[in-house]
């Protein structure tokens, strides 16, 4: 399709801004490190929170939604709404922790909580992992998406889409470094927004469509719209085989074991990666607390309806992938998946709000691939670089270091998207990686007796795992080889950890005067510890408000989808017990600012 003079004018507007943000961010981020990679730990709540925000909305994650809903319904949503669980314990649980720590990165957290060589090998080691392979594979999963929209909007090869890509977001990520990546998330996460409400109503607007209720009533959507899988019996009242697999496979695992077994980018149990980096790089442990519960009110309580809508929209439109095919006979066969059909839908945007959608995808593309460098670069540079190579570097060493491997991993990141091929195919495999690590990286924090062993063992269990179920066919479902691998890995990491040295008594003690976690868990180090410390935090009201945060933003969620469902009393219903809930809510957890 053609872009108009107003599109290409929008869409360099767009550009000269952000770059703009770049270039005067980095003045102040060069520095030094602290500057450079975050901020200078002077971040307030509500910046941090939007960064959080836009940056897990990337082009992949309409893309994610639309491949989950053609395939599995509103109710296939499940696989990543049951991380709202996570995130509220991380809320409530870890936020104020992870600032009270105090390190510059959650890799440094390893030799805060472990002692020994152990430690240091798995901090070194852990930088490289997450910062290089894992942070490379959720940056090629992103740019998978760039390459599929620059396919089927801008009819470009999938080579010249991922070098426009990465090319304009790896001057922008080099320059500013983590200031202006928070600074322009603020802006990327209003035009994402009013991309993304653009892009359904013009879809509900198609002409095979014409109103919100002919789309809810046509019949391509028949079992799509449903909150919770399809309920079907046989003659003799017992669940259909077809429907009891979509209740463990939709729900039950995802509610009972997936939120918190499985380590996913932004969604890790205990908080991680760039999560982790906004909460550290907050002002104190009430702005960390507020940035994160902002986070989860907007991506999981606001966000998820422009884009299920658009997918909905697509099935009336795009009913199969065959017809998604005939449409757009340039795009590469082997691209070709239900998660194409939203860049599909994009092309009916009339002149004007095509070009601001399109750069609205651009920001969230740059919001999320910046993160990713800047946050990967981090742990190559502070807990490898400096920690092993070059302890004596200076601040910009540090930061020319932080440059070069940003401009390193993100071309790696496009050769490996040049390999993929489905964005829900890559998120099961990212979640098989992770599996059986989650109960770890929230228990450490509470148990003393975890260590540094068992987190290596939890790692490359886990790794050899997943590896083991894509080269060997065992004829699994997905759920049963993530059940496998939580259950292997969790058996490997607690034998581990309860056969293996414990963490010295001097670092334990240590780490529970900076941090404090509270719990039955550090009984056996409050023994040794004789002097009086500051009262530990009661686990009791945590739990109620992590209670009352998940009913919270399910109530929001479900009743702004009773609402567009026409259902107007169970959806005001909803709203208001989310709205009375959410005052509640943020005056115990006293987000705003302190005097």
């Amino acid at each position: 399709m053609q872009l108009e003079t107003l599109d290409w004018t929008i869409i360099a507007v767009y550009f000269v801004v952000v770059i703009a943000i770049g270039v005067a961010a980095g003045r102040i981020s060069g520095k030094d490190s602290s500057q450079f990679f975050l901020g200078g730990r002077k971040m307030p709540w509500w910046l941090l929170g939007f960064s959080m925000v836009a940056t897990t909305f990337s082009t992949d994650t309409p893309n994610l939604v639309t491949d989950i809903v053609r395939q599995n319904g509103v109710a296939g949503n499940w696989a990543w709404w049951a991380f709202l669980i996570s995130g509220m314990v991380t809320v409530f649980w870890y936020a104020k922790l992870w600032r009270r720590s105090e390190v510059m990165t959650d890799i440094e957290f390893y030799e805060l909580r472990y002692s020994g060589k152990s430690a240091a090998f798995l901090r070194g080691f852990r930088a490289l992992y997450l910062g290089l392979l894992f942070n490379i594979m959720v940056m090629a999963a992103v740019s998978l998406a760039a390459i599929k929209i620059g396919g089927v909007i801008l009819g470009l090869s999938p080579l010249q889409s991922i070098l426009w890509a990465l090319i304009a977001t790896g001057i922008f990520s080099s320059i500013g470094g983590f200031r202006s990546v928070v600074f322009t998330d603020f802006l990327l996460f209003g035009m994402a927004m009013i991309g993304s409400v653009a892009a359904a109503y013009f879809a509900i607007n198609h002409a095979e469509i014409g109103s919100l209720s002919a789309l809810l009533e046509h019949p391509n959507l028949e079992g799509k719209l449903s909150f919770l899988p399809e309920v079907e019996r046989t003659a003799s009242g017992a669940l259909t085989e077809q429907s009891m697999n979509a209740w463990v496979t939709l729900l039950i695992i995802p509610l009972l074991v997936q939120w918190w077994s499985v380590w996913y980018p932004g969604a890790e149990p205990g908080g991680g990666g760039y999560v982790a980096q906004r909460m550290l790089a907050a002002k104190n442990e009430q702005h960390a607390t507020g940035a994160v519960l902002f986070f989860n009110f907007a991506h999981y309580g606001l966000r998820p309806w422009p884009w299920i809508l658009v997918a909905l929209a697509s099935l009336v439109v795009f009913p199969t992938l065959e017809s998604i095919q005939v449409a757009f006979p340039h795009v590469d066969p082997d691209m070709l998946g239900h998660d194409l059909a939203y860049p599909a839908m994009l092309t009916f945007l009339p002149s004007g709000w095509l070009g601001l959608v399109i750069a609205s995808l651009i920001a969230a593309y740059m919001s999320t691939i910046s993160t990713q460098t800047n946050g990967g670069s981090f742990y190559v540079v502070n807990d490898f670089y400096k920690r092993f190579v070059n302890p004596a570097a200076s601040e910009k060493q540090l930061v020319r270091a932080g440059r070069i491997s940003t401009v390193l991993m993100m071309v790696v990141a496009g050769w490996l998207a040049l390999q993929l091929r489905s964005a829900l195919d890559t998120f099961k495999i990212l979640l098989q990686v992770g599996a059986g690590t989650g109960l770890l990286f929230l228990l450490r924090w509470y148990w003393w007796r975890i260590n540094a062993s068992a987190e290596i063992a939890a790692m490359i269990s886990s790794f050899v795992i997943a590896i083991g179920f894509r080269v060997l066919d065992f004829d699994l479902a997905w759920w049963q080889e993530l059940l496998t691998g939580v259950g292997l890995t969790t058996l490997v990491w607690v034998t581990v950890a309860l056969l293996s040295p414990a963490t010295s008594p001097e670092v334990l003690e240590s780490f529970y005067r900076k941090v404090r976690p509270g719990g039955p868990g550090w009984t056996r180090v409050l023994k040794r510890i004789t002097d009086p410390l500051p009262s530990a935090d009661s686990l009791a009201p945590q739990i109620l408000d992590t209670v009352m945060g998940i009913a919270t933003v399910y109530s929001l969620l479900f009743g702004i989808g009773r609402l567009i469902y026409g259902e107007l009393l169970a959806g005001l219903v909803l709203v208001a017990v989310a709205g009375v809930l959410a005052f509640v809510l943020v005056k115990r957890a006293t987000v705003h600012p302190r005097a």
